[in-house]
Order: C-alpha cells, then structure tokens, then sequence
C-alpha cells in the first residue's frame, strides 16, 4: 500500500494559542450582539414584529450570531 507523506507540522497544526486568537473576536463579536439586542429588546416602550417579545428573545439567544442581526434589522420597531 501506498501511503501519503505525513503533513509538515509547521502549517497544518495549530496550536491553542493561535486557535483562541482566531475564536476569540467572533465570541466576543456574538455576546457583543446578544447583550446589544436583549437589552433593546426588554426596553419597557420597544415594540416588536409580530408582538411576542418571548420569541425574540428566544431568536436572539439561539440564533447565534445571525439572531441578534435579524432582530436588529427586522425585528424591532419604534414607538
């Protein structure tokens, strides 16, 4: 059996270090978004698409990143 030459470690293995840099700003980015759009959401005079502020809430937190973007777009709307 042929076998293929094992990879250089050097460019196809990172590190956690290096994995953590790459990770961190979307982790941030995402919990950035989800406080930004809970807190808008549980404003006493916000008014949002179709009423339900439970569902939202529930599209905020479960939808990752792009939950709080689509609340933030199309969800809300002004008193």
């Amino acid at each position: 059996m042929h076998r293929a030459p094992p990879p250089d470690d050097d460019l196809t293995e990172m590190n956690r270090g290096q994995l953590i840099l790459l990770v961190l700003p979307f982790v941030v980015v995402q919990l950035g978004l989800m406080v930004f759009a809970l807190r808008d959401l549980l404003r006493p005079d916000r008014e949002v698409l179709g009423g339900n502020k439970l569902v939202w809430g529930l599209v905020i937190v479960l939808g990752e990143m792009i939950g709080p973007v689509v609340y933030l777009l199309v969800g809300r709307r002004e008193s």
